[in-house]
């Protein structure tokens, strides 16, 4: 992946896989449960057993974890190596040998490799797409490996036309910055943020709160909250939408919204669980040229 570290090196792309490979060493029993409720609840089911996961933009590989121990036949895929090396270890560690998952280093800019994969139940892209520096394809592309009746889970940034635009100016001198002055930049971005969040709490006489926001953000999704601020504040290449947007995109795909849930106006992304049924194209009228719309319109991009 020459193409990978030239962007790197270039500051025009942010090493997610450093950042996970760092996330692993806190690792345990309560966070990959905590991922595995995840997934349970979102498709009200006990176990994936039987079922086929597709694991677009693999991470840490904890979610691919999690579908294995659930029984799912998994097949992680992610563009950086040191995602890839993750994806590995886990496997390595709990599934040493098992056939049922695989890992490959790949791209959800590449439809023809993603096609080549089959059909899946459940096509797993979360917090993923809006960083490939392609946003538009990526959307259309995580759709061919979704079978009849499958679902796929996407979360994407929330489009503000101020706060996108601020924070991929941000995004981007993270990834310029020397090696060694990106943690010291995220620690004190960190620490601004939080001293006022802390301060909103204190005013609100509501400091148990605040506390809750550390002491048990891993029972969400099984995720570190040091972690996740990191990657969001390197990530880049960036971009966002309305949820609208990708709503309308997908429909005329042949994809209805199964969940949904919105940071409204806010920050954050908005959270996505749609099932593929070619019958849509046919029922809802919808909105024409939308998929080509979110292609084309500036208006989904950040900057």
């Amino acid at each position: 992946m020459t193409r990978f570290h030239d962007e790197v090196s270039r500051g025009e792309r942010f090493e997610f896989g450093k950042n996970w490979l760092r996330f692993l060493t806190t690792l345990n029993e309560e966070r990959i449960t905590a991922a595995e409720e995840s997934l349970c609840s979102s498709m009200n089911v006990r176990d994936l057993s039987g079922r086929t996961f597709l694991d677009l933009g693999c991470g840490s590989g904890l979610f691919s974890l999690a579908a294995r121990r659930l029984g799912a036949l998994v097949h992680s895929l992610d563009l950086d190596p040191s995602s890839v090396e993750c994806a590995r270890e886990l496997r390595r560690t709990y599934f040493p040998e098992d056939p049922a998952w695989t890992v490959e280093q790949g791209s959800v800019l590449n439809p023809d490799q993603l096609a080549s994969l089959g059909k899946y139940d459940v096509v797993y892209a979360w917090g993923v797409l809006h960083h490939t520096g392609d946003m538009h394809n990526a959307l259309a592309n995580v759709a061919l490996p979704v079978r009849e009746g499958g679902r796929l889970f996407i979360s994407i940034h929330n489009r503000q036309p101020r706060a996108s635009e601020r924070w991929t100016r941000v995004k981007k001198f993270y990834c310029s910055l020397p090696r060694g002055a990106q943690v010291p930049f995220a620690t004190g971005m960190m620490s601004l943020r939080e001293s006022r969040l802390m301060l909103r709490y204190l005013l609100t006489l509501r400091p148990q709160k605040y506390v809750r926001r550390w002491t048990q953000y891993s029972r969400k999704r099984g995720m570190s909250r040091w972690h996740d601020y990191v990657d969001w504040l390197g990530g880049y290449p960036f971009e966002a939408a309305r949820p609208e947007e990708i709503i309308h995109c997908y429909r005329e795909l042949g994809f209805y919204v199964e969940h949904l849930k919105t940071v409204g106006g806010g920050s954050g992304c908005n959270e996505f669980i749609f099932r593929k049924n070619s019958a849509v194209l046919n029922k809802a009228p919808g909105r024409p040229g939308a998929v080509a719309q979110i292609r084309q319109s500036p208006v989904s991009r950040a900057a």
